[in-house]
């Protein structure tokens, strides 16, 4: 490790990650990976997704890949705080589907000593800043953002592409609605 890694892992603080990126870029698959990880170290870690999004699991969050681990459903963010308390880290899926209040949760969480990953879409269909994750952009430590690939023409995909005419913001599905695009590639639905 560098003097560089070294001073730059927080001691005896909380802090939070973000795991940002179009659909089939990954964010569930680094969002086990970290968590994993923390578990193998033996630390004691609570995973949480939303109600809304039982496409695979009621009780895991599940990637495309298959990967999985256990999680708690919850249909409010501020169930986490709770729900939480023993945790040294504390794991949110698909955190564009909470309310607003997924911010102030998750300061709280740091500022009470843990370590909080979340993950989540960072664009709509549209390519339109999907809230909360601005702000939680804004307040995160570490910040990672992952691509997919356009199944179009095969470059760095950073859009989620709906194969459906639809014009609801909030559409839970997997390769069956959506698809990764890349700018070049993606269009609005009855707007191209």
């Amino acid at each position: 490790m560098n003097e560089f890694e070294l001073h730059s892992i927080p001691g005896e603080t909380g802090w939070i990650e973000v795991i940002a990126g179009c659909m089939f870029s990954g964010k569930t698959e680094e969002l086990i990976r970290r968590l994993r990880r923390a578990q193998i170290a033996k630390q004691n870690v609570k995973i949480f997704k939303p109600k809304i999004d039982a496409r695979f699991s009621n009780n895991s969050i599940v990637s495309h890949s298959e990967q999985s681990l256990p999680s708690i459903l919850i249909d409010d963010i501020n169930e986490v705080i709770e729900s939480a308390k023993d945790a040294k880290v504390i794991g949110i899926d698909e955190a564009q589907f909470f309310s607003s209040d997924i911010v102030n949760i998750c300061n709280t969480l740091a500022n009470n000593g843990k370590r909080v990953i979340v993950a989540g879409l960072d664009q709509d269909y549209k390519g339109i800043p999907f809230e909360p994750m601005p702000q939680l952009l804004a307040i995160a430590e570490y910040i990672t953002k992952t691509l997919a690939i356009c199944v179009v023409c095969g470059n760095p995909a950073d859009k989620t592409q709906r194969k459906t005419s639809s014009s609801e913001r909030v559409i839970v599905g997997a390769s069956d609605i959506y698809e990764a695009r890349c700018r070049k590639c993606h269009y609005i639905p009855n707007e191209s």
